[in-house]
Order: C-alpha cells, then sequence, then structure tokens
C-alpha cells in the first residue's frame, strides 16, 4: 500500500519518512539507510553542537535585554521515566538530528503551565507520524495511529518550500534544486511518500524483453524469492543492480555519485570536521576561536535562528525571546581567553570581579587584596614610573605596564599643553589629564 494516498481532491496525508521497503522479511526505514559515514558524520557534529548551547531567556526593556529566570520547561522539558529527566542539551540534540535526518522534528505536548504554555514537550519517533494537509495547511496529526490535536503537538521544520507545510532534509532540499523540479510541492510529496527513484533495477544484460507480462512475471518470481529471504535462481544473463537503500535520500546520493566532500556542503559542515580531506587542503585559522567563530556563523547560524524562534512563539508568553548561548561553542585556548579579558579590563568595558566570575573565581579576598600589594605594591604615579622608565630605573627589556600608562599620560599632557589658553581653560585640561590617570594637584598646568 503506497504510503502517500488522497483523501479528498485537495487533501493528502503524509507518513514521515515515507520511503519503506523490505528486505529479508523486515522493513527498512531511512534511519538504517545511512550508508555514507560522512552523513551520519556531519549529523551528529550539528547536533552536539546545539547540545552544547544552554537556553537564555530575556525580556526586552528599551532597547537592552534583560536576562530573566530560565523557565523549567527550557531546563528539563522532558522525562524518561520518574526521576530521569531528559535535559535540554539532550533534547535539542535529540530533535536536531531528526531536522537535520528528515527535516522535520515532533513531540507531544503532555502538559501546560499556569499561562497556558506547553510545560512538558514529549519528542516521539518520526516514523510514528503521519499528518494530513489541506489547502497547504496542516489539519491533522496522527501519532502512533491515534489522532492528535494539532495544538498538541511539537512540530518544528526547516528547509520549507511555499505551499508545503513540512520541512525537507538538507539533501532532499538539495535534490529539490538541482533537479530543477518545476512542481516544487509535487517533488516534495513524491519525496516523502514514493521516493523520487526507484528502488532496484533488475535487467537482462543480453536479450530485450519486449513483452510486458514477461517482463512482470518475471518481477513476480524475483519478488517472491528476495520478500522471503531466499536466493534468486536464474538462468545467464541476467543482472541486479541495487539504485537505492529504500530510502530516498540515500537513493538520491547513490544515483548521483556524490564524493565525501559534496555531502559535507549539504549539511553546511567543513569538511575537515569530519575528518574529509578537501582537494583544496584544509584552511588554516590562527586560533580554534577563528576555527568555531566561522563554523557558528556560517553553517549553523541559520539552525539556531530557527530553533530560538520556534522556543520563543510557542513556550515564552510575550515581551520575551529565547537565545542559545553561542559562548559555549566559541571555546577559546587559555591564552586567547586570557588576553581578551585583559583588554576588555583595560578598555574598561569589563570590572576585575566580572572576570573572574566568567572564568567561575570567587571575588578577591582581602588577604588576596593584601598579598597583591605586598608583592606589586600599592599602586604607582605614573609620571613617576615613567621617570624611572626613562632613566634606567627599569631594568627589563621592554616597558612595564605602568611605564607604558605613564608614557601614553605624558604624551596627553603634551598635546593639552598646545590648547591650553586656545581650546580649554587650565581647569579643563587638569580635568582631562586627572581623567586620563596622571594625578595632578591643583594648580596651574606643569611648564
Amino acid at each position: 500500500m503506497s504510503l502517500f494516498r488522497t483523501a479528498r481532491a485537495s487533501t493528502t496525508q503524509i507518513v514521515l519518512p515515507a520511503r519503506r521497503a523490505r528486505a529479508r522479511g523486515r522493513e527498512i526505514r531511512s534511519t538504517e539507510a545511512r550508508q555514507q559515514s560522512v552523513v551520519w558524520a556531519a549529523q551528529r557534529l550539528r547536533a552536539d553542537l546545539l547540545s552544547l548551547m544552554p537556553v537564555d531567556v530575556y525580556r526586552k526593556v528599551g532597547t537592552i535585554n534583560v536576562a530573566v529566570p530560565t523557565p523549567p520547561v527550557l531546563q528539563v522539558p522532558s522525562v524518561w521515566a520518574d526521576g530521569q529527566p531528559m535535559t535540554i542539551g539532550e533534547w535539542l540534540g535529540t530533535g536536531q538530528m531528526d531536522l537535520d535526518g528528515h527535516g522535520n522534528t515532533f513531540g507531544v505536548i503532555r502538559a501546560f503551565d499556569g499561562l497556558g504554555r506547553p510545560a512538558q514537550i514529549d519528542l516521539v519517533k518520526i516514523d510514528d507520524v503521519s499528518c494530513t494537509i489541506r489547502d497547504g495547511r496542516i489539519v491533522q496529526y496522527r501519532i502512533a495511529g491515534e489522532k492528535t490535536d494539532p495544538r498538541l503537538v511539537w512540530h518544528e521544520r526547516q528547509f520549507t518550500i511555499p505551499g508545503f507545510p513540512l520541512g525537507l532534509s538538507p539533501i532532499a532540499h538539495a535534490a529539490l534544486t538541482i533537479a530543477g523540479s518545476s512542481g516544487a510541492q509535487q517533488f516534495a510529496t513524491d519525496w516523502f511518500a514514493n521516493g523520487a527513484i526507484p528502488s532496484a533495477h533488475l535487467r537482462n544484460v543480453s536479450m530485450d524483453i519486449p513483452d510486458p507480462g514477461r517482463a512482470q512475471a518475471i518481477k513476480d518470481m524475483f519478488l517472491a524469492s528476495t520478500s522471503a529471504g531466499e536466493p534468486f535462481v536464474s538462468g545467464k544473463d541476467w543482472e541486479y543492480k541495487p539504485l537505492a537503500a529504500k530510502a530516498a535520500e540515500s537513493g538520491f546520493l547513490q544515483q548521483m555519485e556524490y564524493t565525501d566532500v559534496a555531502l559535507t556542503r549539504f549539511f553546511g559542515v567543513p569538511a575537515d570536521m569530519v575528518d574529509v580531506q578537501s582537494s583544496t587542503g584544509n584552511v588554516t585559522y590562527a586560533n580554534v576561536t577563528q576555527r568555531n567563530l566561522q563554523l557558528l556563523v556560517m553553517n549553523l547560524g541559520g539552525a539556531i535562528k530557527r530553533r530560538e524562534d520556534a522556543v520563543s512563539t510557542r513556550i515564552l508568553p510575550a515581551q520575551r525571546h529565547a537565545k542559545l548561548n553561542r559562548n559555549a561553542v566559541l571555546a577559546m585556548d587559555a591564552k586567547t581567553r586570557a588576553e581578551l579579558l585583559k583588554m576588555q579590563i583595560d578598555s574598561r568595558q569589563l570590572a576585575p570581579s566580572e572576570a573572574r566570575e566568567l572564568e567561575d573565581r570567587p571575588p578577591f579576598t582581602e588577604e588576596q587584596l593584601a598579598e597583591f600589594d605586598r608583592l606589586f605594591g600599592k599602586g604607582t604615579d605614573p609620571i613617576a614610573a615613567l621617570g624611572a622608565a626613562l632613566s634606567g630605573g627599569d631594568t627589563g627589556t621592554t616597558e612595564t605596564d605602568a611605564a607604558r600608562d605613564a608614557r601614553a599620560v605624558a604624551e596627553l599632557i603634551q598635546k593639552i599643553y598646545l590648547g591650553v589658553g586656545t581650546v580649554v581653560t587650565d581647569a579643563e585640561a587638569r580635568e582631562i589629564a586627572n581623567r586620563a590617570g596622571a594625578g595632578l594637584a591643583s594648580g596651574g598646568m606643569p611648564s
């Protein structure tokens, strides 16, 4: 029986994933048909990276995003059993595998909070889901054969096409574009329901078979043998060539004979990230952060935004929105991270206490501050430090931080001095210099 059937003239029912066939007496599903390891590797990488990102919730106050407590459903959205929670990382990763494998992920909303928003979302096997489409809208879901109200179904989709309410996997979307189909909706329907290509090819390599009846008899004999798991016995010159592994995607890949590099391109994953050697060689990055930033922005940005939008619109109340914390992916090596924090502190963008908090360290204690004073002094007059450095007091091969700061202050004072009496007053010049750390006492500018 076909998995695509017409209920009314304008109504269709689609079962996901649609392509099924039998081998040795059992069904072969698309999840068993991923014979290209690079396809699995690309999906696994994307799912793993999504699972690393905690979900932060913000409320817009004017032009500023103010962090608010994350609701429980975005910390533990589901449970496997009593006392066995399904964390948000596991939930995001599991859903991403279905999104990249089939273009859709489904769940059942089991509970609601006081605002009528989902409080528990249990993901379901995509094999158990079918839906009825009428005039480009999903009017009914069936989960494990039971009718389910669309309002109780969690449905995320990616790579959609106009007029078709189901998503496409990256490979199906690529096939649609490459095939140049004139009817995108019909192509998508055929892809889900019937598969875009035949499952196998049985031909005689030495003679033609003009009689359709004879060809049908041969096919029936062949199917009768192979469906029971028995060997097919025939005369000479027959050749059986499987075209696909009973899933439209695997068939498309095998038919087009794509390389591993081309497959990574479908999923938006750099080849070297899944141990695939590119003919152009690997791209060299200055540090780990740049590599991860390229992956995050160019390859995962769209997927992350789609998931943020789904969570924000269906789970959170109005005026609040969710953001996946991308900093979890932008991991830096220790040296780069230390340099970044120092630059932010020196430029007054970050306080030392905030930097310690980012490093999961408690604030400085009085004993630690006293130890710093004993080792490095309680502070240095920048003008005096500059004089010591220029007079040879600094025995190092490079200027100390204090000497560099003092030099900058001295150059600033020199520039200000040229404008005293014409652009600024004595008092204004003194205030500018003191803000830069000159520590000038009241009185005139130094001559």
